[in-house]
This record gives structure tokens, sequence and C-alpha cells, in this order.
């Protein structure tokens, strides 16, 4: 197969019989040219088929005008609307966005952030995987100054900005809740205290049983991935303790899921039985029978803050901006699965 040679700037000017320095600024939108002569240059670049060197001008420019995004998992609810926050504002302001998945996985999470690092993204908006208990691939970008933000999880030792939900909150009125519909032994299907959320909302679930004047029953505390699979196991668990809870707070959707996926298995009312409560909002607690009572966060809402805050310091790296912590609330659902 014949190769074509690439189109340049110098066949552009010799087609249209004006020079390569007027091609050049009509390209890049340069007021000195007039809007006619832009028009004809961007025209006759699409039909012959031009396009420009962006590694050169990244190169001279020592920017690339792009942002890596690293997420736990895009196929959940959160992260794909947080993803979309993070693309309608960096689109608004030129820059383009690149997004890996760790899958939860810290091997695959460092393998993410190395490639983005080597491909030179001006900065990084990441959400901590399950297992990450260490930093250094973070602070590849931390120590070049490249600007890092997390959002929902974050890394503590790394100084940096963070946007997040109010967990610890959310987790106390999940409890409330339970306790004030009836539920006298409330259980806690929980994520791992690696992570700053699923801490945050444990210690809210302390709180409010504590509040209550409710015992704190080891057996009544899961600590899981949060998988479906663990979220059966964890489940299956607790409602074979001589003593089964009556309510349960889930530390996500999927695993709320899992629990009234056994519940209708095993002939278990919800919430007669066992009244469950989840975390999320993921679509699909809306439309199972019965609906599943769960937490909104502003998965939008934080992406577009993410976007906000890492392009005004990436347009601002000689200026000196403190680090802040952005706490967003979230929203109870309160649906059939705990009414």
């Amino acid at each position: 197969m014949k190769k074509h040679p690439e189109i340049t700037i110098h066949n552009l000017a010799y087609e249209l019989k004006i020079s390569a320095s007027t091609v050049s600024r009509a390209l890049n939108n340069n007021s000195r040219i007039s809007e006619k002569t832009r028009q004809l240059v961007q025209k006759k670049a699409i039909e012959m088929g031009y396009r420009p060197n962006i590694l050169a001008a990244n190169l001279r420019s020592k920017k690339t005008n792009t942002i890596g995004v690293v997420v736990p998992r895009i196929d959940r609810y959160f992260f794909s609307s947080a993803i979309s926050g993070i693309e309608d504002y960096a689109w608004t302001k030129g820059f383009n966005v690149i997004i890996s998945q760790s899958n939860d996985l810290l091997i695959k999470e460092i393998n993410c952030v190395q490639t983005l690092f080597n491909n030179r993204v001006d900065g990084l908006i990441i959400s901590i995987s399950m297992q990450t208990n260490e930093d250094k691939h973070l602070r590849l970008f931390s120590e070049k100054n490249i600007p890092i933000l997390f959002f929902d999880r974050f890394c503590p030792t790394i100084d940096s900005d963070r946007i997040v939900v109010d967990d610890f909150n959310s987790g106390y009125k999940i409890t409330r809740h339970l306790i004030e519909r009836g539920c006298k032994r409330i259980a806690h299907i929980a994520g791992p205290e690696l992570l700053n959320i699923y801490k945050d909302r444990k210690d809210g679930y302390i709180k409010a049983l504590a509040e209550a004047e409710m015992p704190l029953i080891d057996e009544y505390l899961e600590v899981t991935d949060l998988t479906k699979e663990e979220g059966i196991q964890a489940f299956t668990r607790l409602m074979k303790l001589p003593n089964p809870p009556d309510g349960v707070f889930c530390g996500n959707d999927t695993t709320a899921l899992s629990a009234l996926e056994y519940c209708q298995k095993n002939n278990l009312k919800v919430p007669g039985d066992v009244a469950l409560f989840g975390f999320s909002d993921e679509p699909f607690s809306a439309v199972v029978t019965p609906s599943l009572s769960t937490v909104k966060q502003p998965g939008y809402q934080m992406g577009f803050q993410a976007a906000q805050k890492i392009i005004h310091r990436i347009e601002n790296t000689k200026t000196i901006i403190p680090f802040e912590q952005t706490v967003l609330s979230t929203v109870l659902i309160i649906r059939d699965s705990s009414k």
C-alpha cells in the first residue's frame, strides 16, 4: 500500500498562493488574519487532510493541554458522572482528558499513573483504588510540581487539593434513619478502612448507635471490598447469626443489591424482616423490587469542580495557591427497602 506524504503548512501555502506564516496564523485563529482568509485556509486544510503537529507544539510550549483521570471503575454511575463533569468543564477551557481505570487494583493504578506521567499530562485527577497503601507513583507528580487532585478517595500522605462528600454525616444519617424506623439490631457492611470514605461512613454509623444507646456489636460489622460476591458472603454470615440484624447499612448499592437477592431467595421480607440501605444511587437502585434506599452523591458536580480547580492551577503555575479540601453534601433517598 502506497504511503502518502504528510501534508504541511508549506503544501497549503503553495495551493493557496499565500505565505506559510499566514497559513500558520490562520490555523491558530490569529486575529491579525482576516476572517475570510482564516476560513479559506481551514477549509483547504480539511480538504487536503492536514494534521497539526501537536507533539512539536507541545515540546515548544512544554504543555499538552491534557488532564489525566484515573478512577476505580468506569462502570459505576458515580464515577461516570464525575468523568462527565470533568470533561464538560475541560472542553470549555480547551483541555483534552485521558481516562484510565484501575479496577480497584494497586498494580493497575500504578501502571495508569506512570503512563499518564510519561505522556506528560499537565495534571492528574484521581480517585484511588481500594488497595492503594503506598504513594510512590503519586509522588511522580507532586515532586515535579505537576498538579494532582483527589476526589472521593484520597491519599492522606500527598499534599493536594481534595474534593470529597460528607461521608461521616451520610453514615450517621443512614443509621439514624434505620433507628427511627424501629430497627433494634443494625449491621454495617463496610469497605476497607484503608480508604477515608469507608472509615468515615463507619464512624458515622458508630456515632448514631452511641447516641441511641445501642451497643456496637462486633458480629454486626463486616469489612469487605464491596463486590457483589463479597456482599452475598457478608450478608449470608449476618443473617445466619443466632440473633440476625433487622437493619443493614451497606457500603454501596452493589452490596445492597446482593443483600436483596439473598432475601428474595430465602423468603425474607424487605423491609419487614430486614431493612436495607445502600450508597451511591446506582440507576438499578430505583427499579429493583423493592426499590433500594440509598445516598445520592453529587458526582457530576465533584468532577466539574475538580476540573475547575486543576486547570486553574495549571494556568497559574507561578502563583502560590493554598491546597483546599472541598466537602460536598449528599442526599438520602428513602425508598421501599427501608420505609
